[in-house]
């Protein structure tokens, strides 16, 4: 799915919110918090499969109405990713404004974590970029609707082990439909990335038998995976892993990785990444249907994490959470195959079953909230 792309006034927002198809909220929540110095931002896209589901990110945004629409288009995001996941949530976000580095605290955290509470558990938080498993420990402690919680209090931990796991199974998906064999031995994959997720796919790929080169703005995160596995080899930067001779472009860093530029660029045949949003603009799903590349949507085989958080309200039990994210290779190939049935870019598809899910879960909901 394509970023909704910033608007500098609140205007803008507005416009998004109540006249777009990027918009369609149930219920948008500004926070503020003097005392602690919180300001954030709760959205909830959806609740027609159940409670919203979906982490808080923490991040020094240029400004409050940048922070508003990446909520808004997050959001959304979680609402598709987790029709197509099975689970019985819909999607939701939060953002905190501000650099995590410099106000992040205790009071901050809790303040969040009671005006979270104060929805009633419409929306259940959980990690994301500058929020850490200690941190929702803490949100936890005045709001009972919290999972990624450390396995001390309860909870699972951390939700990269699954994500990577779910990626390795769309990319096998993805194998299956392009070469015929859910397999990637002896297919040179390249890694843009190798943080939480990306060095977690090195390692099944590696056991795989794949021949992975990598690549990180962190010398330290590649020099880790070389120590691990001195057979993967890495190059300086995303631009120059396009370009190199590809099977398989895994991007598992910044959202909007795929571009016009990098699209005409790629060698490979598969894109299956982590990242998130991954589609710069509307359009580039085509573009790579045209060039014959095999998209992999990101927020169908990045789910991993999810399904693994969203088990912790249920006590969670690693082996059924592993169990459910192994489908992602199911999901998957369902998507290609409804893709090739009718004629559209997987992207397309995906959107179309999860819109589906959703459309058939409203329609069996009488008078629920925000209906």
């Amino acid at each position: 799915m394509a970023d909704v792309r910033p608007s500098p006034d609140a205007d803008g927002v507005l416009h998004t919110l109540f006249r777009t198809e990027q918009g369609g909220h149930e219920q948008v929540v500004l926070c503020q918090d003097r005392e602690s110095g919180l300001r954030a931002v709760i959205a909830l896209h959806s609740t027609a499969l159940g409670p919203a589901l979906g982490g808080t990110r923490f991040h020094a945004y240029a400004s409050d109405e940048e922070a508003v629409l990446d909520a808004l288009n997050l959001s959304r995001g979680m609402s598709y990713k987790n029709a197509l996941a099975g689970l019985d949530h819909g999607g939701g976000k939060a953002v905190i404004i501000g650099d995590p580095d410099q106000i992040k605290t205790e009071q901050l955290l809790l303040a969040y974590g009671r005006f979270v509470a104060s929805l009633g558990g419409r929306y259940v938080t959980a990690c994301d970029v500058g929020t850490y498993v200690e941190d929702m420990d803490v949100v936890a402690r005045v709001n009972r609707w919290t999972t990624g919680r450390s396995p001390e209090q309860g909870g699972a931990g951390d939700s990269s082990v699954l994500t990577a796991f779910g990626v390795f199974q769309g990319m096998r998906a993805a194998a299956q439909t392009q070469w015929g064999s859910p397999t990637l031995r002896g297919r040179r994959v390249g890694v843009a990335g190798v943080g939480k997720v990306g060095r977690h796919l090195v390692d099944h790929l590696v056991e795989d038998g794949a021949e992975v080169v990598i690549t990180d703005v962190r010398a330290e995160a590649v020099e880790r995976i070389i120590a691990r596995h001195p057979k993967v080899t890495s190059v300086v930067d995303a631009e120059v892993l396009v370009r190199s001779p590809l099977d398989v472009y895994a991007p598992c860093a910044l959202g909007g990785a795929l571009d016009d530029a990098t699209v005409a660029a790629l060698t490979a045949r598969i894109v299956c990444g982590a990242a998130n949003n991954q589609l710069a603009h509307p359009g580039v799903e085509k573009d790579l249907a045209d060039r014959g590349i095999l998209y992999a949507p990101d927020y169908v085989v990045n789910a991993g994490g999810v399904i693994q958080v969203a088990d912790e309200l249920h006590g969670f039990d690693f082996d059924r959470a592993k169990a459910k994210a192994a489908k992602i290779f199911d999901t998957t190939l369902a998507i290609f195959d409804r893709a090739k049935a009718d004629g559209i870019p997987p992207a397309v598809a995906a959107d179309r079953l999860a819109e589906q899910r959703m459309a058939e879960a409203r329609q069996r909901t009488t008078g629920g909230v925000g209906r």
